[in-house]
């Protein structure tokens, strides 16, 4: 039972995340060359932030790829994770973990109290991937400004 309410928490966090952004960002492609960055704050069900993604970003998002070390144990149903960001890419990108290539187009940060953050990616055919990785996510928290530091 609790993995199916996790699953339901996962797929409804996408599925919220994925139509905020179409109303979210109002930009014209020119102004904007990436869909926004968005904060999803777990308790209240909703995304609340939206800030403008730039290349400081793809950056931060890029280095937790590229330190990711394999899969992670599944999300446990508590209370723990406050927010989940997610960042889109400029461009999908291939990710190999435990001899499996996977191709994102967004990744999602878990920011639990007291844990290690997490990423979320999905594959081609929208299967979720928990990852483990070892990038300090300080200087990303600092600069989107949830939770204030």
């Amino acid at each position: 039972m609790r993995q199916k309410r996790l699953a339901a928490l996962l797929l409804a966090l996408c599925f919220m995340l994925t139509f905020a952004s179409s109303s979210a960002f109002a930009a014209s492609p020119e102004d904007q060359p990436f869909k926004p960055v968005q904060v999803f704050d777990v308790k209240a069900g909703k995304v609340v932030h939206t800030t403008p993604n730039d290349k400081e970003y793809q950056q931060f998002a890029n280095k937790w790829i590229a330190s990711v070390t394999g899969l992670a144990p599944q999300l446990t149903n508590d209370d723990s994770c406050i927010y989940v960001y997610r960042v889109p890419l400029e461009k999908p990108v291939t990710i190999t973990v435990n001899g499996t290539k996977l191709l994102a187009d967004d990744v999602f940060l878990f920011y639990c109290d007291g844990k290690p953050p997490l990423l979320l990616v999905f594959d081609e055919q929208r299967r979720p991937f928990l990852l483990l990785f070892k990038e300090d996510i300080t200087p990303f928290i600092k600069k989107v400004g949830i939770p204030a530091t």
